[in-house]
């Protein structure tokens, strides 16, 4: 799929979707790996995803079981063909599993009709691309508005939430800026800025830093460790292990299968 029609599937939807009205509070540490079925944000059992090739069925995914509680940052990793790509996908209910069970803020996603998925993603989820994806002949506060056109909120609403989330990630005064007028770490901003206007439990990026540089990288990364200390839960795809040391959780994948699951920061019991 296109970068630009992910964008576009992935922020609006297919539906008449409402932002959702809170953020589920942060858990205790300890909770984060084992993570219940009553706090799990997302809950993998089984899951497996096979695509046809010529040389016959390829398994990106085999028998791939996670949980991923309320307020957790946790760093996807792998090598190339690893099955992390894949795994996003189906997270952002861009694809579907070939087998396997996934349920997504209580809901049974494979239960789930074309328009109730559209409005459970468009509520549950916000999505950072390494791309950024930002229409170019739309300005930044019209880019971070975008995804509430669909949502039944008026114009004066939704300007006033976007030109917050911009204050927020430190683009105040840039509203009437163009694209193609600011550094890509800015562009980067937007975009999370963006993400974040449907007030999701849930943030998706994939690889966030990929096109920055290191310094840009560790501002964009404090950004999201900031959000994520807010409640927001945070499941990141990178390459880098310097990126995913902000996770406090590492899961890595391995020819469709994931190999370790380790909690990478610890906080101090309450």
């Amino acid at each position: 799929m296109a970068a630009e029609q992910y964008s576009v599937q992935a922020e609006l939807g297919e539906a008449s979707p409402k932002p959702a009205e809170s953020i589920a509070p942060r858990p205790s540490a300890s909770s984060w790996r084992t993570a219940t079925i009553s706090d799990a944000v997302i809950r993998i059992e089984g899951l497996h995803k096979l695509y046809e090739t010529s040389a016959g069925l390829f398994p990106a995914l085999k028998d791939v079981s996670l949980n991923i509680a309320a307020g957790e940052f946790v760093a996807i990793m792998g090598p190339s063909g690893s099955g992390k790509s894949t795994f996003m996908n189906l997270l952002g209910c861009l694809d579907k599993p070939s087998a396997g069970r996934y349920v997504l803020d209580g809901r049974d996603v494979e239960k789930l009709g074309k328009d109730e998925l559209a409005l459970l993603r468009n509520r549950t989820i916000g999505f950072v691309f390494q791309g950024f994806n930002l229409l170019p002949r739309m300005s930044l506060l019209e880019n971070v508005a975008l995804p509430l056109i669909y949502c039944g909120i008026t114009s004066d609403e939704r300007q006033q939430r976007a030109q917050a989330l911009l204050s927020k990630v430190g683009l105040d005064g840039y509203a009437a800026s163009m694209p193609n007028k600011i550094s890509g770490g800015q562009q980067q901003r937007v975009a999370i800025a963006r993400a974040l206007i449907n007030r999701p439990r849930l943030l998706l990026a994939d690889e966030p830093t990929g096109n920055l540089d290191s310094q840009t990288s560790k501002e964009i990364m404090a950004l999201f460790e900031g959000l994520n200390s807010e409640g927001i839960t945070i499941v990141l795809v990178t390459h880098e292990p310097d990126i995913a040391q902000y996770a406090k959780r590492q899961v890595r994948f391995f020819d469709g299968r994931v190999v370790s699951d380790q909690i990478t920061h610890q906080e101090a019991a309450v």
